[in-house]
Protein backbone atom coordinates (compact mmCIF):
# COMPACT_ATOMS: atom_id res chain seq x y z
CA UNK A 1 0.00 0.00 0.00
CA UNK A 2 1.23 3.70 -0.80
CA UNK A 3 2.35 6.02 1.50
CA UNK A 4 0.15 9.25 1.71
CA UNK A 5 1.60 12.37 1.80
CA UNK A 6 0.01 15.72 2.18
CA UNK A 7 1.34 18.97 0.39
CA UNK A 8 0.23 22.03 1.65
CA UNK A 9 1.30 25.01 -0.51
CA UNK A 10 -0.93 28.20 -1.90
CA UNK A 11 0.79 27.87 -5.32
CA UNK A 12 -1.66 25.01 -7.52
CA UNK A 13 1.32 25.22 -9.74
CA UNK A 14 3.80 23.84 -7.57
CA UNK A 15 1.56 21.33 -6.04
CA UNK A 16 0.88 19.93 -9.70
CA UNK A 17 5.06 19.77 -9.74
CA UNK A 18 5.69 18.26 -6.23
CA UNK A 19 2.16 15.57 -6.92
CA UNK A 20 3.67 14.47 -10.51
CA UNK A 21 7.12 13.40 -8.73
CA UNK A 22 5.40 11.90 -5.75
CA UNK A 23 3.10 9.92 -7.59
CA UNK A 24 5.74 8.39 -10.08
CA UNK A 25 7.61 8.27 -7.28
CA UNK A 26 4.99 5.52 -5.86
CA UNK A 27 3.50 7.74 -3.20
CA UNK A 28 -0.13 8.60 -2.55
CA UNK A 29 -0.55 12.38 -2.44
CA UNK A 30 -3.13 14.93 -0.98
CA UNK A 31 -3.23 18.42 -0.95
CA UNK A 32 -4.13 21.58 1.03
CA UNK A 33 -3.51 25.22 -0.06
CA UNK A 34 -2.81 26.66 3.11
CA UNK A 35 -1.69 25.77 7.01
CA UNK A 36 -5.66 26.10 7.90
CA UNK A 37 -6.62 23.81 4.77
CA UNK A 38 -4.15 21.66 6.00
CA UNK A 39 -4.88 20.83 9.42
CA UNK A 40 -8.80 20.50 8.02
CA UNK A 41 -7.68 17.90 5.87
CA UNK A 42 -5.69 16.24 8.23
CA UNK A 43 -8.59 15.90 10.50
CA UNK A 44 -11.03 14.73 7.71
CA UNK A 45 -8.98 11.73 6.98
CA UNK A 46 -10.37 9.79 9.75
CA UNK A 47 -8.34 6.82 9.99
CA UNK A 48 -6.39 7.12 6.54
CA UNK A 49 -2.78 7.87 8.03
CA UNK A 50 -0.69 10.51 6.36
CA UNK A 51 3.10 9.11 6.72
CA UNK A 52 4.91 12.80 5.61
CA UNK A 53 3.66 16.19 5.11
CA UNK A 54 5.73 18.60 2.62
CA UNK A 55 4.80 22.77 3.32
CA UNK A 56 5.30 25.87 2.49
CA UNK A 57 6.46 28.56 4.51
CA UNK A 58 4.68 31.57 3.19
CA UNK A 59 0.99 31.22 2.78
CA UNK A 60 -1.80 33.02 3.33
CA UNK A 61 -4.54 32.56 6.51
CA UNK A 62 -1.69 30.04 8.07
CA UNK A 63 2.09 29.75 7.18
CA UNK A 64 3.99 27.23 7.09
CA UNK A 65 5.62 27.09 10.64
CA UNK A 66 2.46 27.95 12.20
CA UNK A 67 1.10 25.18 10.61
CA UNK A 68 3.88 22.88 11.85
CA UNK A 69 3.40 24.19 15.39
CA UNK A 70 -0.33 23.51 15.58
CA UNK A 71 0.62 19.83 13.46
CA UNK A 72 2.49 18.85 16.55
CA UNK A 73 -0.25 19.55 19.16
CA UNK A 74 -2.36 16.79 17.38
CA UNK A 75 -1.46 13.44 19.64
CA UNK A 76 -2.45 11.69 15.54
CA UNK A 77 -0.16 13.76 14.18
CA UNK A 78 2.87 14.59 16.82
CA UNK A 79 5.22 12.46 15.29
CA UNK A 80 4.75 12.83 10.94
CA UNK A 81 7.23 14.07 9.56
CA UNK A 82 7.63 17.51 8.00
CA UNK A 83 9.35 18.59 5.10
CA UNK A 84 9.38 22.55 4.59
CA UNK A 85 10.10 23.06 0.79
CA UNK A 86 10.10 26.88 0.71
CA UNK A 87 11.79 30.08 -0.76
CA UNK A 88 13.09 30.78 2.38
CA UNK A 89 16.72 30.16 3.00
CA UNK A 90 17.86 32.34 5.94
CA UNK A 91 19.39 30.51 9.03
CA UNK A 92 16.81 31.74 11.28
CA UNK A 93 13.50 30.72 9.54
CA UNK A 94 15.39 27.66 9.16
CA UNK A 95 16.46 27.54 12.56
CA UNK A 96 11.97 28.36 13.59
CA UNK A 97 11.06 25.59 11.35
CA UNK A 98 13.42 22.97 13.15
CA UNK A 99 12.43 24.26 16.77
CA UNK A 100 8.57 24.33 15.46
CA UNK A 101 8.94 20.19 14.11
CA UNK A 102 10.25 20.12 10.44
CA UNK A 103 12.57 17.44 9.71
CA UNK A 104 14.20 18.42 6.34
CA UNK A 105 13.98 21.79 4.53
CA UNK A 106 14.38 21.99 0.83
CA UNK A 107 14.97 25.67 -1.07
CA UNK A 108 12.74 26.45 -4.11
CA UNK A 109 13.73 26.39 -7.07
CA UNK A 110 14.11 22.87 -6.47
CA UNK A 111 14.77 19.36 -8.26
CA UNK A 112 12.43 16.43 -7.80
CA UNK A 113 15.39 14.00 -7.53
CA UNK A 114 16.15 16.68 -4.18
CA UNK A 115 12.91 16.63 -2.83
CA UNK A 116 12.60 12.56 -3.31
CA UNK A 117 15.60 12.13 -1.88
CA UNK A 118 14.26 14.13 1.48
CA UNK A 119 11.12 12.08 1.66
CA UNK A 120 12.66 8.92 1.36
CA UNK A 121 15.24 9.28 4.18
CA UNK A 122 11.87 9.85 6.66
CA UNK A 123 9.42 7.44 4.84
CA UNK A 124 10.05 4.54 2.46
CA UNK A 125 7.18 4.70 -0.50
Amino acid sequence: MAKTILIVDDSASLRQVVKIALTGAGYEVIEAIDGLDGLAVLKAQSGRKVHLIISDVNMPNMDGISFVLALKQLPSHMYTPVVMLTTESEAEKMRQGQAAGARAWVVKPFQPAQLLSAVARLVAP
